[in-house]
């Protein structure tokens, strides 16, 4: 059924030094094509929307598309359904993932996703592609009904995702640690996405892209795995089996 799918799932929107999407505009060029005219752009993830939704519009002009905002559309779920591309924002994933289940988008998306309406998303609007949004690193600052997210892509995704640091003294969980918690909950598998990466998706082929950081993969009772920019991690879209580590017999 997802056979269409087409997504850009980016790690962040802007990295060091450089300013809001300039790291990830090539490759949102390129994966839009020369048929996409205009973005419908999901700002619910911040609160101000107006501030929001101008400086995508300002960037998405520049980059020779023209931009529409979710918020301002009367209609919500019709705008979903007639939009050509779709860019979600970072910010809050709390919040924008009540949002989106406020506004009665959830299933719009899906629909538009399946029948091959290219998905972007930077930060929170990567992590509501998941299954759910149980691996973003935000506070949840606002209740959804659900943690059920957008399941455009059978994997969990952790934006920003940060290295443990040999050298601090912070005694807080290292992100690897969370993401094994995770796991102990759950057999759905968690690509860790540093800063400056971003993960392609056509059908059932999916490529990493961006900076030549670490690609970290975490699966269920398996070792951590690394995989390198311009490589094909296609089996997190396929869902091959996991095999279990044995469990120690307790004789």
């Amino acid at each position: 059924t997802m056979a269409q799918r087409r997504c850009l799932l980016i790690s962040n929107s802007t990295t060091h030094p450089s300013g809001y999407l300039d790291h990830c505009a090539p490759m949102m060029k390129a994966f839009l094509g020369d048929t996409v005219k205009s973005i419908l752009f999901v700002p619910f993830a911040i609160d101000d929307c107006d501030d929001y939704a101008a400086v995508a519009k300002k960037r998405f002009e520049t980059m020779g598309y023209g931009c529409t905002s979710l918020h301002e559309a009367e209609d919500k779920p019709a705008a979903v359904q007639a939009a050509q591309a779709m860019f979600i924002g970072g910010g809050n994933t709390f919040r924008l993932l009540s949002k989106l289940h406020h506004y009665k988008v959830i299933e719009p998306i899906q629909q538009r996703v399946a029948a091959g309406m290219p998905y972007m998303g930077a930060s929170a609007g990567s992590n509501v592609a998941c299954p759910g949004i149980y691996t973003t690193n935000d506070m949840p600052i606002v209740e959804p009904p659900t943690f059920k997210a957008l399941n455009l892509v059978p994997f969990q995704i952790n934006a920003h995702y940060l290295e443990p640091d040999p050298k601090s003294t912070h005694k807080g969980e290292t992100r690897k640690q969370r993401i094994d918690q995770f796991h102990e909950e759950s057999a759905t598998p968690v690509l860790g996405l540093p800063e400056g990466m971003m993960l392609q998706v056509e059908g059932d082929e999916a490529t990493l892209m961006g900076k030549d950081l670490p690609v970290r993969i975490f699966q269920q009772g398996q070792d951590m795995a690394t995989a390198k920019v311009n490589t094909r991690v296609d089996f997190l879209l396929t869902g091959q089996p996991v095999t279990k580590k044995a469990k120690p017999s307790s004789n």
